[in-house]
This record gives structure tokens, C-alpha cells and sequence, in this order.
């Protein structure tokens, strides 16, 4: 299979994540990893927390990743999110795309992360000292 998708409350690992999608057949891998920053327009964040609709959350990351396929000369595609609570410097998502050449890679990996933060079903509620929002509801 060259897709992976994974919603997970466990932390995610990027070298598993790179590792899954090296192979001898591509020369260009492109990783991007979203990680819980310490603020937000000036404000300190506390931590983050990031509810999904499981089920619909990951057949829209399958089709995103089956979309980043058909676009690009890609071989392998990994879209790995977390739920639950992080703290600053935790990792939320990790993206991996495998492809002969990078410029496939990258093309198809910010596509995939500009998508996601768009149409998958999965909410993000930044806690401040003092208060909290839930950021880009979408779906």
C-alpha cells in the first residue's frame, strides 16, 4: 500500500514516519511536522487540544493523500494526526511524501497539509492562562 493514514492519541513518531516511506525508488522525501507552539498573537499558549470525528477525519485524509497521487509522480504518502491533549513543543501532525523527485514531494505535501487544515474534520481549541478558542472550526 502507498498510503498510510493514522489518527492516534499516542504520540507520533517522525523517524517511524520516515522510515515508512523511504524506499530505493525515491530520491526526494519531504516531512513536514506541526508542532504546538508556545504563542499565539501574542498570547501565551498553555496547551492545545484537538477533537476529530474519527471516522470522517480519515477517509478525507485517504482522499487527500489518494488526490495527492493523482497529481504527482508521488510513491509514498503519510498523514499521521494526533487527538487529545498536547503541550508546547508536542507534535500534532506529521506529513511524509516519498517521490523519485522533490519537487514532487514538496508540491504534494503542502498541498496535503493546506487541504487538511482546510476539509478533515478535526478541531483545534487553544488554551491560554486566560481563556481558550477553538481555532478554524471547519467540517
Amino acid at each position: 500500500m502507498s498510503i498510510e493514514i493514522k489518527l492516534s492519541m499516542s504520540t507520533l513518531n517522525v523517524q517511524q514516519c520516515v522510515d515508512w516511506v523511504t524506499s530505493p525508488d525515491c530520491g526526494g522525501i519531504d516531512v513536514f511536522i506541526g508542532t504546538v507552539r508556545n504563542a499565539t498573537k501574542g498570547k501565551a499558549v498553555m496547551r492545545l487540544e484537538f477533537e476529530a470525528y474519527d471516522k470522517m477525519a480519515i477517509a478525507e485524509m485517504e482522499k487527500l493523500a489518494k488526490q495527492a497521487l493523482d497529481k504527482w509522480p508521488v510513491h509514498k504518502i503519510l498523514i499521521h494526526h494526533r487527538t487529545g491533549v498536547l503541550q508546547v513543543g508536542e507534535i500534532p501532525v506529521i506529513i511524509a511524501v516519498a517521490a523519485a523527485h522533490r519537487d514532487a514531494a514538496f508540491d504534494a505535501c503542502r498541498y496535503i497539509i493546506d487541504s487538511l487544515k482546510k476539509t478533515v474534520p478535526i478541531w483545534k481549541k487553544e488554551i491560554f492562562e486566560d481563556g481558550e478558542v477553538w481555532v478554524a472550526a471547519h467540517p
